[in-house]
């Protein structure tokens, strides 16, 4: 068994990390797993809440701030801002945010990194953006031929996306076992107050997590879970499964599953 587990999570904006993976976080970090996330952009076209919590111009400021309190509360320890422009994300120079993500993987030398799905879960062009530069990157990041001056070659054991369908939709439908696309179903009802709590401390994003969130009927529901779906690892006994690192020590990635 290995002692030295590592998680890189890549998603666009502040705030992805807690509507995604908090409770993810808060199960593998208090299990000693190293965990390290990759900001593409600091939100800039966001709202600024209603009332606005800042003015468009802080905005940047104030959602790294955000970005920086939420994942103290879930233990992220290692933070990367990649620095591109919200709603931009898709134009960014192809080599330049492949050195930035082959470093990272490179530097903190993951077992298993979570990005979003193909088609960004809904269809947001940085979500999509960040999806395929990750996708390349976890490719690029273990052939030697690519960027040698970025550190030694590594090669990941499992690489996640995100359901194709919004979580919300996923759990309310209560059949997960059926869903295609979802093969991993984390219970995190033990770290649902600290999700919470990461989820409020994006103050300026108020109005899309309450709404997804805490106005509705559903809210216990929706911070019990988390889902994933598995673009390359080895082979899966069965599906769901309840722990990101089945099968890894024992198995060599095999392509996609």
């Amino acid at each position: 068994m290995r002692t030295d587990r590592s998680i890189l999570f890549s998603f666009a904006h502040p705030d992805d990390e807690s509507f995604l993976v908090a409770g993810v976080a808060c199960k593998y970090g208090g299990q000693g797993v190293r965990l390290s996330l990759a900001t593409a952009t600091l939100g800039q076209a966001g709202k600024t809440g209603n009332p606005p919590v800042c003015t468009q111009r802080e905005l940047p400021g104030v959602r790294e701030a955000e970005l920086r309190t939420a994942i103290a509360l879930v233990g992220i320890a290692q933070l990367h801002l990649l620095g591109y422009r919200d709603q931009e994300l898709a134009a960014a120079p192809p080599e330049e945010i492949r050195r930035q993500l082959v470093q990272l993987i490179r530097l903190h030398r993951p077992q298993v990194v979570v990005t979003f799905d193909p088609n960004g879960t809904n269809l947001h062009a940085d979500h999509i953006a960040i999806s395929r530069f990750t996708n390349d990157a976890v490719v690029a990041a273990a052939d030697p031929r690519w960027l040698p001056e970025a550190g030694k070659p590594h090669q990941i054991d499992r690489l996640l996306w995100t359901p194709p369908t919004s979580f919300w939709e996923a759990l309310r439908s209560r059949r997960l076992s059926e869903q295609p696309g979802i093969d991993f179903v984390i219970d995190i009802r033990l770290w649902s107050e600290l999700k919470a709590k990461a989820l409020r401390a994006h103050r300026s994003q108020h109005l899309a997590i309450d709404r997804i969130f805490f106005n509705s009927a559903d809210k216990e529901l929706l911070l019990s879970a988390e889902m994933f779906r598995q673009a390359w690892g080895p082979p899966l006994s069965q599906r769901p499964l309840d722990d990101l690192f089945t099968g890894i020590e024992t198995s060599q990635a095999v392509g996609l599953d």
